[in-house]
């Protein structure tokens, strides 16, 4: 049986380096939208398909 890292890990970081104008950007949709920045993250990481669910 095998167990992912998913199943261990209970929180995580991430750091990534984009423009100001982008950040800038996120955080006005975020606001538009009335979600946390790190809510669009997860929600977008969680509508991406796998390999297993596209074929």
């Amino acid at each position: 049986m095998y167990v992912y890292w998913v199943d261990i890990m209970k929180d995580c970081r991430i750091s990534l380096r984009v423009s100001a104008r982008r950040m800038q950007k996120f955080r006005e949709y975020a606001v538009e939208k009335d979600k946390t920045l790190t809510q669009l993250i997860e929600e977008y990481i969680d509508s991406l398909q796998t390999a297993k669910e596209i074929k």
